[in-house]
């Protein structure tokens, strides 16, 4: 379905960083292939797939934003390849080691900046699962959000989207414009830029915020601006115990049983019957023993 709007549409993709899961592997001369310790970054997947849907609008002028450091510049470069008119990145010390909450403060600001009609990124991280920062930022904006998006049109003032439901259904569903639009991994195959595009990237600019354009205070960011705080470290538990691996003949209750009991070691216990004054008199002996009471008398 094409769209029936004739003006320029302004459309923000959000563009982030994953790990990505799959073991790096280098081709020798020989044609073997090398295994190489650690994770590659890739630009998340789901997130290339908005990016395309949105360069394949009609009319529109695509602007691709990412927040990080100057690593995300490639992701970026990547973009504008692809179609996107714009490249914006936004970081500042200052919006480091911040949650969910406090990135989408940030995606907040740069949308009221650059008031899109469409806000769209990827449904999911492909290291992660879900991340709601850019949903938090639409809500925080009144706007309207669809999640696990395999298509999109525009008609109107109106976003037409089907979105992958349960149990394999799928939903049709009508948004209002402006809106944000979670896209699935799936919904669109990533073109691949050719030379030339490529060429005209490595020259393009790419703009970068912080706190100035922003006009955001610092402990609204970051780790200051987080709901959610570190609640602590521990130790790692000494001297775990492995677990064997449960005999199939054995009940499903009895192997998940064995399975869970990995890790913990069993502890004596002793077990005392007779009156309440009897026992009360043994567990002060007991604590007297333990040297958790200075004496055993009550």
């Amino acid at each position: 379905m094409r769209s029936e709007r004739h003006e320029v549409t302004e459309v923000v993709v959000l563009l982030r960083e994953t790990r990505d899961p799959r073991p790096p592997v280098r081709l020798l001369a020989s044609g073997a292939a090398l295994r190489s310790t650690g994770l590659r970054r890739v630009v998340n997947p789901a997130d290339l797939a908005a990016l395309e849907l949105a360069v394949g609008l009609p009319d529109a002028v695509v602007t691709a934003v990412a927040v990080g450091g100057e690593g995300l510049d490639d992701a970026l470069r990547l973009a504008l390849s692809m179609g996107a008119a714009r490249a914006i990145r936004i970081w500042d010390e200052a919006l480091r080691d911040g949650d969910a909450v406090a990135e989408a403060r940030v995606l907040r600001r740069a949308l009221e900046i650059l008031r899109p009609v469409l806000f769209l990124t990827g449904s999911r991280l492909l290291d992660r699962g879900d991340d709601p920062s850019a949903a938090l930022a639409a809500a925080g904006l009144g706007m309207a959000c669809a999640g696990r998006v395999l298509s999109l049109a525009l008609e109107s003032d109106r976003a037409l989207v089907v979105r992958r439901a349960e149990k394999g259904w799928r939903q049709e569903a009508e948004l209002r414009l402006p809106c944000a639009v979670l896209v699935e991994a799936d919904a669109a195959e990533p073109r691949y830029p050719d030379l030339t595009a490529v060429l005209g990237a490595l020259e393009s600019p790419v703009a970068t915020w912080g706190l100035a354009e922003l006009g955001l205070p610092a402990w609204e960011l970051g780790f200051d601006g987080a709901a959610l705080r570190p609640a602590g470290l521990a130790a790692p538990r000494s001297d775990p115990l492995r677990v064997a691996t449960p005999d199939p003949a054995l009940p499903a209750h009895e192997r998940v049983r064995a399975l869970f009991s990995g890790g913990i070691r069993p502890r004596q216990g002793r077990m005392h019957f007779g009156g309440a004054d009897e026992a009360a008199e043994r567990l002060l002996a007991i604590f007297a023993e333990e040297g958790l009471v200075p004496g055993g008398g009550p």
